[in-house]
């Protein structure tokens, strides 16, 4: 038997595992992604000659890996949304992103550098790293397929989709501002960084990434639906695979542009669902893309806790564990609650809301992305250990409690309108 042997085969009972797992855990304390964190984590403490898993030797092949796995997640959120993009329509959008934010961010990067003793560029890389949210791993806290109907969705599932659509591009801005800081400051503080970030990183960049991902979108939408010629209109054909097409070339284009890749996916995806919401196609898409999303997470999350295996978490001190607890448990849910006040959600969905920042795949690719562009003055493995360590205790803490209080939201909603 061979290494190549033994990887096929793992590859197949994973794949088996991923279509056949949702099913079995859905309302469920349990949940995809914990599953194959726990079988990554057990497979390599078996006696077995199996690779080195390192995401800080082998840095660059785990931002790539990531990154596909973000902008696949991108264009599966965006294209399963069904309410229209609009000020008042996703308010609570919004308010999670103007607010709730910014809030976590600093309030993460002030813990970091009181407890951890860390200098304010690294601090400012470990809030900004743990800023995106991924309700890819943990399925219940998502919107479902694409239907006709835009108010088919709560507000607590189309909150966390939208947000989570969204602040994966946002933190790209943040992850600059802390290598403009490790450069013009090392282990110092400085603000000569300030004005050239604020304009390039922040309003060009996000803007390029805006406005590409809605003339992809719009003119994929056309190409979608509207050629006269039926074997131009790609609807008509019902092939899944070119939504890949989509995520990547808006992403590619985007990129070569100077923009953010991550907000013109989500964008781009979006303009495709308006394009026309109605139409069957979507669901096509849809399906096609969580598929490979669903793959792709669970090839993550399998090394992930191959890595949590081999020592990832060795460099981790009670200081480091206690912030990234401090931002799921503490920082987190208070900013979120901050940040809807006066919202849409009410009560209990306030709180699931506020609650549910669930951190995955988009932490590890921005720091593994970080990493590549400027040294930081702290040990590579101990930036590791902590943002892997929150990713940890994320899949497991929201995870194990999705599925319950989620359908007692549910419940208790059904209940209130009499269905």
């Amino acid at each position: 038997m061979t290494m190549a042997d033994a990887v096929f085969a793992f590859l197949g009972v994973g794949a088996l595992l991923a279509a056949v797992l949702p099913r079995l855990v859905a309302g469920r304390p349990l949940s995809l992604p914990l599953v194959f964190l726990v079988s990554g984590i057990g497979v390599y403490l078996l006696p077995l000659p199996l690779p080195v898993i390192d995401p800080v030797e082998d840095r660059l092949l785990t931002e790539h890996i990531t990154e596909v796995g973000v902008i696949i997640a991108l264009m599966g959120a965006g294209l399963a949304l069904n309410r229209p993009v609009g000020l008042h329509r996703w308010s609570t959008t919004w308010r999670l992103l103007g607010v709730t934010m910014p809030l976590t961010v600093i309030g993460t990067a002030l813990l970091a550098w009181w407890l951890l003793d860390w200098p304010p560029a690294v601090a400012l890389l470990l809030a900004a790293v743990l800023a995106p949210t991924d309700p890819v791993l943990a399925s219940e806290v998502r919107v479902g397929e694409p239907t006709e109907d835009e108010h088919d969705e709560d507000e607590v599932r189309f909150a966390l989709t939208s947000e989570a659509g969204l602040n994966d591009g946002l933190a790209f801005p943040l992850t600059y501002a802390a290598v403009a800081l490790a450069a013009a400051a090392g282990s110092g503080w400085s603000a000569d960084w300030v004005g050239a970030w604020a304009v390039k990183d922040v309003a060009i960049k996000c803007a390029v990434g805006v406005l590409s991902g809605l003339l992809t979108g719009r003119l994929l939408g056309w190409l979608f639906f509207r050629p006269r010629n039926p074997e131009l209109r790609l609807s008509e054909h019902r092939e899944g695979f070119v939504a890949l097409g989509a995520t990547f070339l808006s992403y590619g284009v985007t990129e070569l542009a100077g923009g953010y890749g991550f907000l013109a996916v989500f964008t781009a995806a979006c303009a495709i669902r308006s394009a026309e919401r109605a139409h069957g196609f979507h669901n096509v898409l849809h399906d096609f893309v969580e598929q490979i999303e669903r793959l792709v997470t669970a090839l993550v999350l399998f090394l992930l806790g191959a890595f949590i295996a081999l020592g990832g978490l060795a460099a981790l001190t009670w200081q480091g564990a206690l912030t990234a607890l401090a931002l799921l448990l503490v920082i987190r849910p208070l900013t979120g609650w901050v940040g809807l006040l006066g919202g849409r959600p009410r009560g209990r969905e306030r709180w699931v809301v506020a609650g549910y920042g669930i951190r995955g795949l988009g932490s590890l690719y921005y720091l593994a992305y970080a990493l590549g562009e400027h040294d930081f003055p702290v040990p590579q493995r101990e930036l590791w250990a902590v943002v892997t360590f929150t990713v940890l205790a994320s899949v497991v803490l929201h995870g194990l409690s999705a599925g319950p209080v989620v359908a007692r939201l549910d419940r208790m909603r059904h209940r209130r309108t009499g269905a």
